[in-house]
């Protein structure tokens, strides 16, 4: 297929009318949406050769950071050189994880640090009030908050029960803060649902994809969650049935995620679903797709899915899921992201002996980003639903914006949202948003203690992602010396 060449025009001219149509007319604009009718072949991928051009202002560091101020500035400099110096993340792995923490006073004063410095960079805060804070300060910059609770990986019902509670918290607090500006609230299943059992739920769900003949009694309707290409070497043998306990923890989990639906239905605001593990994705695919069903309706969805497109089957699942929420006539939104699991997904495939899941390359891995955006973009001009192209690549995101402006999808409110972490690829989101897009920053919160094992996995995972970080310290320098000389004269 040719390179097909994205007009220099289209690529200067990226505003455009930002009317809204609210989820529910009854209530304000919250939220973004998709079309996921399905047609295959796919649309041709966006794979477009960019010339030379000033898009998303990336040049004016005046007008890119106009809302931030001096001081949040130098600190960001600040926090992101030291995140990109990988000995300054080991140590600091280590030191939150040694016995240095059970220690009165000293733990007090680590804890003290990282609040001060890298909590407050990438979190949104430890309590309601410093989080709401955060996200009027953020809405008055031109961006909107996705808000999650910082816990997963919970082990027993009472741990489940407790991050529960903490998520219907973050539900009330969406409510209390200004319309649209809240774009999602986000939810981790690993922490509604112990984790032994989203296993077990996991390789009985690929067992059935292997053989169609068994049978899951407590499975409901639900789009594929696999493809043919799909890795299955997590399951070796046929699993057992769910015990009675199991199905009785399972039934606990699906209310509480039942729930959480139902709030955000009565809030006006969608609930978006993390991805995770492939250990544990089918069954969080699971939950996602048969709530979608029951809550997905008219031309907004409010239960939202992840697709890890730096995994070889993202592009095939993302297909079959979309056509078959296509031909049931249910909206089905998606979250696009590259992944967060790459050392330990490849480490597992290794130890079992098969292949890595992830693409061999980086750069296969941002073709797929850019094909499934594409594709979804193609949706989202043509019928309803919602995409979130979560990405912190510059060049994915000039991509998407042309496509976008090119089929008039900006001009359709709650199509189209684009991601990146709190703290995290500031000149993307600045440039993105001045350019007339929808941004959301992801925005965890809680008390330090609960958060640090989220902010330790993810310094881990995004080692890459947080030395690139350059691109946005060139440009924040870049505008310090700026304010520096402007001042003195």
């Amino acid at each position: 297929m040719a390179t097909r060449v994205i007009p220099p025009r289209i690529l200067r001219n990226l505003r455009y009318n930002t009317a809204t149509k609210p989820l529910n007319s009854s209530h304000p604009p919250l939220s973004p949406s998709l079309s996921p009718s399905l047609c295959i072949p796919a649309p041709p991928p966006i794979s477009a050769v960019l010339p030379p051009s000033d898009d998303l202002s990336f040049r004016d560091v005046e007008k890119l950071f106009s809302s931030v101020p001096t001081t949040t500035l130098l600190r960001s400099t600040a926090v992101l050189h030291a995140t990109a110096l990988e000995p300054m993340v080991d140590f600091g792995t280590w030191l939150m994880r040694s016995n240095l923490m059970q220690v009165p006073g000293l733990s007090d004063l680590i804890l003290a640090t990282v609040r001060n410095t890298f909590f407050d960079h990438f979190c949104a805060g430890e309590d309601a009030t410093t989080t709401a804070d955060s996200v009027r300060h953020l809405n008055k910059a031109g961006l909107r908050g996705m808000l999650v609770y910082g816990v997963e990986d919970a082990n027993n019902n009472d741990a489940c029960h407790r991050n529960f509670k903490g998520f219907l918290h973050t539900i009330d607090v969406s409510r209390s803060l200004p319309p649209s500006s809240v774009s999602f609230v986000i939810v981790k299943i690993t922490a509604i649902c112990p984790m032994s059992l989203l296993e077990r739920m996991s390789d009985l769900l690929r067992w059935q994809h292997k053989d169609p003949s068994f049978s899951l009694p407590w499975k409901q309707d639900c789009f594929p969650i696999f493809s043919e290409s799909s890795p299955l070497y997590h399951t070796s043998k046929r699993p057992e049935p769910l015990t009675r306990e199991e199905e009785s923890d399972l039934q606990l989990a699906m209310q509480r995620f039942l729930e959480l639906c139902q709030k955000c239905v009565q809030a006006n605001i969608p609930l978006l679903v993390d991805a995770e593990h492939t250990s544990v994705q089918p069954a969080i695919d699971y939950f996602t797709y048969s709530s979608a069903i029951l809550h997905n309706k008219g031309d907004n969805p409010i239960v939202f899915g992840t697709i890890q497109t730096y995994l070889k089957d993202a592009k095939e699942r993302l297909v079959l899921a979309a056509e078959a929420a296509d031909n049931m006539g249910i909206p089905m939104g998606f979250k696009l992201v590259r992944g967060a699991y790459m050392s330990s997904e490849t480490k597992l495939a290794e130890s079992l002996g098969y292949s890595s899941p992830i693409h061999n390359t980086i750069e296969d891995t941002h073709k797929c980003f850019n094909d499934c955006s594409s594709f979804m973009l193609e949706k989202v001009a043509n019928g309803p639903g919602g995409v979130v192209l979560a990405t912190h690549n510059v060049e994915s995101g000039k991509l998407a914006a042309a496509k976008a402006h090119e089929l008039g999808v900006g001009k359709v409110n709650h199509k189209l949202e684009f991601a990146q972490l709190h703290g995290m690829s500031e000149a993307l989101s600045f440039g993105l948003s001045n350019a007339g897009f929808q941004v959301s920053k992801y925005m965890p919160f809680g008390p330090v203690e609960t958060v640090m094992p989220y902010l330790l996995r993810r310094a881990e995972e995004n080692r890459g992602m947080l030395a690139a970080s350059g691109f946005d310290r060139q440009l924040m320098r870049k505008e310090l010396g700026r304010r520096l000389k402007a001042a003195f004269f």
